[in-house]
């Protein structure tokens, strides 16, 4: 896998903590730096562990299912992408469970929960070749620099584009997913 689609990995992962900065940024009624930098650096971390703990336990079970790898990837990339659509498209309103201050449980909490499927795709890695130090540095950073966007964004804009992004991500990982079945199929 290039840097090319790991990027794409990230940026799609990335989307969920980009939507919750943003409504992080709602919250603010004057930008502040130092939140921002703060909530992006919670959101960067965990999607950076979690993809990591998920290729460590996919290892323990690769020997076993490596004839249907591809299948697991697809499945898997597509279900995450699948969920991150539905969810942006359900009525649903996040941004009412964010404060506006900086609340280290709330970020812990919310990394966590946006960073679940981040050890979904470490699974998937396990199964692919690629170097899982260089993958999950290249989505830590992404989901850093996404998130802390995401929160001027939030503050700038609104939640005009949380919907879109969040779509956005979620096809971004089903094509991902469709790419390595048709690749494991086909070539």
């Amino acid at each position: 896998m290039g840097i090319l689609e790991l990027s794409l990995i990230g940026i799609g992962l990335a989307m969920d903590a980009f939507a919750v900065s943003i409504c992080k940024g709602l919250n603010m009624r004057k930008i502040n730096y130092v939140h921002g930098l703060i909530t992006a650096m919670f959101f960067g971390v965990f999607q950076a562990v979690m993809p990591l703990v998920g290729f460590f336990l996919g290892r323990q079970f690769s020997t076993y299912i490596t004839t249907v790898d591809h299948w697991i990837t697809f499945i898997l990339l597509a279900f995450i992408g699948g969920k991150m659509i539905y969810e942006a498209l359900s009525e649903n309103e996040e941004c009412e469970t964010c404060s506006a201050g900086l609340d280290i449980k709330e970020l812990l909490l919310m990394a966590i929960a946006t960073s679940i499927d981040a050890l979904a795709v470490g699974v998937t890695f396990a199964f692919l070749d690629v170097s899982i130090f260089s993958s999950v540095l290249i989505i830590g950073v992404i989901t850093f620099v996404i998130s802390f966007i995401g929160v001027i964004i939030g503050n700038i804009f609104g939640s005009k584009y949380k919907e879109k992004a969040e779509v956005f991500g979620g096809v971004i990982l089903i094509l991902i997913g469709l790419k390595i079945l048709l690749e494991a199929l086909f070539f």
